[in-house]
């Protein structure tokens, strides 16, 4: 997913779906003091993600104290939404986006001081789990309505679930799709045939799992699993123009530039216990470089006072200014986060390893901290799993630790050996003034270490799109993974195993090795904790020999806000500002 995904502890495999198995970093809600030691990735602690009740799964959603109704909230944003289907979605951003108007059988609930707990959203609770957890079952809540008025049916569920298997549908999660009994079979309800692992009775729906997965219930909160009208599926257009279940509806969309949401009067709020509807519009506003957008919220005029950023941090050239200016470090939140960016290696065009860890030796980290803002706003990276999510194992294979410049003789060294000196890469980024930046120091390190670099810069809304092609033309792209719920399964079996190279799929690097594929394998099934936590280390340590990667940097955010948005919080569960907790103050 993309730079995406959710964060999560589950050990895998079996592990009992009641107790309290996701864990994702905890940090400051408004950012350090400018006299203190600022947040850090490594040590940060990690917050359970408990299994809610039935009572906890009941709306409706708590009250914000001292919110308002009325009023519009705006963002300012570079991206655009690639896609708005749900099951195509599978980029944090779209998912964030999405959380007004996309509703699924579970969902996170945002609690007090940065918490979070799965409940059940369009179902009463978040699921009974049998078989050790090969079969699952969820009942629908009464009163659920698309925003035609009609009933959301347990007929849409079960639609929903089975158009993921469509040919169509190639960007969003593929879990459901490979655990499902029957799975690799079936091709979708388009030719009137049903799943025959997916049973309905009433208002209740079970699921039958190849295998067990204790942690199903938090798979299908992902955004990928919202529901889709049986009714008003119009298959590929469907990505144009979703209906809605949740408080907001799509009331325009000009791509590119803007998307706007109003209320949906037939959302029940007694149907939700995660989501307020607190504003009366909101107005997403894309095209924006972070540099535009910070200093609009520095001078925090008009409309820009009402406004938050989904995806648009405070921008590296005033990090300094933002953090260290008291006032307006108050409109800050600041959040250490389980995403690893990384920049995949196309392992079908470069081949020996030994080339692949010569662009290891070389990259320059520190250069490209830098250029982001420095340590407040990341860390250096030298695994794949982040610091803050269970499996982590440390290691540094490539020197980054003592030379974060990186280390050119080395590199040239590795590359006389394979024979491959001027050996030429094609690098993409994506398009944005940081990335160009980021770039220039990448193209400058490689080819003073013997690489020939031609640098190609990619279109920022279709970015994902393209480097998921499996034949792409590029050797080195940007990219990065936070875990889909906290644990090593939700990282290494979607981006590094060999069954998930493919087109839309998200093993970039398109990594097939049997010994990693072995790992992974044996890894998913064990169920126990501290094993499965240490075959998920060995796995990350086993595919950097391999030098399928760069890991580039573990990620701190700042997003900056108005100083007339109520209640900016961050949303555990979705890895994001939580869209339906804020406010516009009067």
């Amino acid at each position: 997913m993309s730079f995406s995904r959710r964060n999560l502890l589950i050990a895998t495999g079996a592990v009992a779906a009641s107790s309290a198995v996701l864990t994702a970093c905890g940090g400051s809600g408004s950012g350090s003091s400018s006299k203190s030691k600022g947040p850090s990735v490594t040590g940060s602690k990690t917050t359970a993600i408990p299994v809610g009740t039935k009572a906890d799964s009941t709306g409706p959603a708590p009250e914000v104290p001292g919110a308002v109704k009325g009023g519009t909230i705006y963002s300012l944003d570079q991206f655009d939404m690639d896609h708005m289907d749900p099951a195509q979605i599978y980029v944090s951003t779209e998912q964030a986006i999405t959380v007004p108007i996309a509703r699924g059988l579970t969902g996170y609930k945002v609690g007090d001081k940065g918490s979070a707990t799965l409940v059940g959203d369009m179902a009463t609770d978040a699921g009974t789990m049998k078989d050790g957890g090969k079969t699952w079952s969820f009942t629908l809540k009464d009163g659920l309505k698309w925003e035609d008025g009609s009933d959301v049916t347990i007929d849409d569920v079960r639609h929903t679930f089975e158009r993921t298997f469509a040919d169509f549908i190639t960007e969003g999660p593929r879990y459901f799709q490979e655990w499902a009994e029957g799975g690799d079979k079936y091709k979708g309800p388009y030719g009137g045939k049903h799943l025959d692992s997916i049973e309905v009775d009433g208002k209740t729906i079970t699921f039958h799992l190849k295998e067990a997965h204790g942690d199903f219930n938090y798979m299908v909160a992902m955004r990928g699993y919202s529901f889709v009208p049986k009714k008003h599926d119009t298959k590929e257009k469907y990505d144009k123009r979703p209906m809605s279940c949740g408080p907001y509806k799509i009331d325009s969309r000009q791509p590119g530039k803007s998307l706007t949401y109003v209320r949906n009067d037939h959302w029940d709020p007694k149907t939700d216990a995660l989501r307020n509807n607190y504003p009366d519009k909101y107005v997403f506003q894309f095209g924006f470089e972070n540099l535009a957008s910070t200093d609009r919220y520095i001078a925090d005029k008009g409309n820009d006072q009402h406004t938050v950023s989904i995806f648009n941090e405070v921008a590296p050239e005033r990090t300094a200014q933002v953090l260290t200016n008291a006032k307006l470090k108050k409109r800050v939140l600041t959040q250490v986060d389980t995403v690893t960016y990384y920049w995949p290696i196309n392992t079908t065009r470069i081949k020996d390893v030994k080339v692949r860890q010569a662009i290891n030796w070389a990259w320059p980290h520190q250069q490209l901290q830098t250029i982001r803002g420095g340590a407040s706003t990341s860390e250096l990276a030298t695994s794949i799993l982040s610091p803050v999510t269970p499996g982590y194992a440390k290691f540094d294979l490539y020197g980054v630790t003592k030379k974060p410049g990186g280390d050119p003789a080395k590199a040239k060294a590795l590359l006389k050996e394979a024979g491959a000196t001027g050996q030429k890469l094609v690098i993409a980024y994506q398009q944005s003034d940081n990335a160009v930046k980021q770039a220039v120091a990448i193209k400058n390190a490689l080819e003073a270490a013997g690489f020939t670099v031609v640098n190609k810069q990619i279109d920022k809304s279709t970015f994902y799109t393209q480097i998921g092609k499996i034949d792409n033309e590029y050797d080195v792209f940007a990219a990065g993974w936070s875990p889909d719920w906290p644990a090593g399964y939700s990282v290494f079996y979607p981006c590094w195993d060999g069954d998930n190279i493919g087109d839309g799929r998200s093993n970039y690097s398109q990594l097939k090795d049997a010994s990693v594929d072995r790992a992974i394998a044996a890894a998913t099934t064990e169920t126990e904790p501290e094993k499965a936590n240490k075959a998920w280390g060995a796995i990350d340590r086993q595919i950097m020999e391999l030098a399928a990667c760069v890991p580039d940097y573990h990620s701190i955010r700042n997003w900056m806000y108005g100083s007339k948005v109520g209640n900016v919080v961050y949303d555990l569960g979705n890895t994001c500002v939580a869209l339906c907790k804020l406010y516009a103050k009067k």
